[in-house]
Formats: C-alpha cells, structure tokens, sequence
C-alpha cells in the first residue's frame, strides 16, 4: 500500500523534515514504497504538483523538492502499485483545477467494477481521467459529487458539500463491491482545494495532529496563539496534519477513527463526519 501526508496552516511552514527527515518521513518510507511519490504544494491559492514514477528514497528530485517546498497547503505521497502499471499518469497526487488528492489502499479486483465507476463521473470531467488506478477513478467521482451540488470552480466550497460528495462517493464504492461479491475496498484518502483540507480513513490508518506540546518557536513566532498548543473548544487549530504514521517531533498525535472524515474548512476550523 501506500503512505499518505497532508498539511494545512495559517502560515506558509518548511515541510522538509515531514518529508525527508523524521523517522518515518515520507522519503524514508519510499524504500518499501518505491513505485512513485507525488507532492502537491499551493502558492498564492495555485496547486503546484511534482510527481515521479521513482522511488523518492532514490529520487534526487524528490530531496530538492521537499528541501524548498514552503506553503500553508501540502499533500504528498509515495506509492506501492497495487493498480495500475508503473508511470507518472499513476502517481499521486491528482489534479484537476485546484483540487489535488491522493489515496492509500485499493479497490480489490478494480477492472470488474471499473466501468460501473467510470459511469459515476460526469461526462464532462470523465474526460479527464488519463491513467488507469482506482485512485484517480475515485478522485472524479468526489469532484463529480461536488459538481452535482456547487460550482467547482469556485472558491469557497463549503467544507459539508466536500465531505457530503466524500461519503457518497466512498459508499457507492463499497455498494459496488459488495454487489459484485469483491473484498472490501481500502479508502483512505486526502482531498484539498488549498482552502480546506478533508481526509478519510477507511481500513487503511491514518493519525492526526492539530497541536504541540510546546512549540519551539512559541517565543518568536508572530502568529503563536494558544490554539498551537492546547485545543480550542471552538474548534480552531492553527496546523492540520494528517499522516499514516506519527512523525517525530513537537506534534500530539492521535489515531483517526476507522470509517470516518476529518477535515479543516477555510477558516481552519476542525471537522468530523461518520460514514
């Protein structure tokens, strides 16, 4: 399978070390994950998307990368092909606009119910779809449960039409194997417009952190508000992780429950759904 990061803040912060440096960093990973990486990285509200079908823990522009990448909105990946041959239309994440995505897991015995997936997705966006994973198939099936409720276009989706096109994607996913007789479908997954940030985790882990337990720049940094280091009772966070694993470092980590969504809105307000 494979290893998902994803990274949300009220400041543009340097994500070198989540990917390359921490115990169980990203480049780290790649070494049993070696069929791709991806990371998506937004400036000024525009996604930027860097993808390889190398490993990254061999990938010199995997390290450059990840040694400049600054921004308030990351998501990136490493992947172990389950679906799909090896190339740079399969590696994660996706785009479309200004939405980027990415999974880890897989869609058990996916050319069986790939055609009935496909007729999910609009035709207008169905068009779009250039490789040959579940991943992406799924992908266009959240932005056509999007589409069908707000203008994907523009800004300021609300963080419950998202989450709402999440769980009928992934429940129609999990309908459609489980009429075809197939073994469950693993769907943990990170969707961003470089606004809002909602991840899943559907039998795959995936941990979750939104303080510190002191953060070592509390004295320095301009934009140190208590919600760095003690949650809000409103919900307000001032990052938004989501990893596979814990990563070393200053972060209160906590396992995100299995069957469920979490996510920030363009406010960074935390959020929770049940699926």
């Amino acid at each position: 399978m494979c290893r998902l990061f994803g990274f949300r803040s009220i400041i543009e912060s340097h994500v070198h070390s989540s990917l390359t440096s921490a115990e169980n960093a990203l480049g780290v990973q790649a070494a049993s994950h070696p069929d791709g990486w991806g990371v998506a990285y937004y400036v000024a509200g525009t996604p930027h998307v860097i993808k390889s079908s190398s490993a990254a823990c061999e990938d010199r522009l995997f390290q450059r990368v990840s040694g400049v990448v600054t921004s308030d909105t990351v998501i990136a990946h490493v992947r172990r092909a389950t679906v799909g041959e090896l190339s740079i239309l399969n590696s994660h994440p996706f785009q479309y606009g200004r939405w980027t995505f990415a999974h880890n897991g897989d869609i058990p015995d996916f050319q069986a119910v790939r055609a009935e997936l496909l007729d999910c997705i609009t035709p207008k966006l169905r068009r779009y779809v250039l490789g040959d994973t579940d991943s992406e198939v799924l992908f266009f099936m959240i932005l056509s449960n999007i589409a069908r409720r707000e203008d994907l276009h523009r800004q300021g989706v609300p963080v419950e039409v998202v989450a709402d096109a999440m769980r009928e994607s992934l429940a129609t996913v999990e309908a459609t194997s489980a009429r075809h007789g197939l073994a469950d479908p693993l769907l943990t997954t990170i969707i961003t417009d470089g606004s809002l940030l909602l991840a899943s985790r559907v039998r795959k882990e995936l941990h979750l952190s939104t303080r510190k337990n002191r953060c070592p720049e509390r004295d320095t940094c301009p934009s140190f508000r208590t919600e760095c280091e003690v949650d809000s009772p409103f919900g307000f966070v001032s990052h938004f992780i989501v990893s596979s694993e814990p990563l070393q470092g200053d972060n209160v980590w906590n396992a995100i429950a299995d069957r469920s969504i979490v996510g920030c809105d363009q406010r960074l307000r935390r959020r929770e759904w049940t699926l």
